[in-house]
């Protein structure tokens, strides 16, 4: 495979695994506030607000890293969660709401500078084709991403 392939693989898995383990991170530093942010789209009853805050910024920092290294199902995950803010996204701008988006947390910059929906969700849209690019450079380059037992014993020859 070209050096060049292998660096852009890499760049875009590092860029995608770096943006979702810091929007995990400021997130769980404060489940409460994200909680709040993910009660303004009013998909959620009360109960489930605190629980889905922590396990969604888990989830993020786990694929985020995931990503990172480069482990099987990390890509998936990550895609996953994408097509879900889209969603939840897209429900926002249909319902006319005019809240932050919650993408990186309480007191997130952008949300301040942009306070929109529709910047969030064309991000997380490009974001989603850049994973759809490490997909088609898998399949296409027959690059494999490591398993997450190889990476804790070792790879066996």
């Amino acid at each position: 495979m070209p050096p060049v392939t292998i660096w852009v693989y890499r760049i875009v898995r590092w860029s995608l695994g770096v943006v979702f383990t810091y929007a995990g991170l400021t997130k769980i530093l404060h489940p409460e506030r994200f909680a709040t942010l993910i009660e303004a789209y009013g998909l959620l009853p009360d109960v489930l607000l605190m629980p889905v805050a922590v396990l969604l910024s888990l989830l993020e920092i786990f694929a985020g890293a995931g990503l990172i290294l480069d482990i099987k199902g990390s890509l998936s995950l990550v895609s996953g969660m994408l097509i879900l803010f889209i969603a939840v996204l897209a429900y926002g701008i249909g319902m006319g709401l005019d809240i932050d988006c919650g993408c990186f947390g309480p007191g997130d910059p952008e949300a301040e500078a942009f306070r929109g929906l529709r910047e969030a969700i064309l991000r997380d849209v490009v974001m989603l084709t850049m994973a759809l690019l490490l997909f088609t450079l898998r399949r296409t380059k027959e690059i494999r991403p490591i398993g997450l037992t190889e990476l804790v014993v070792g790879k066996n020859k």
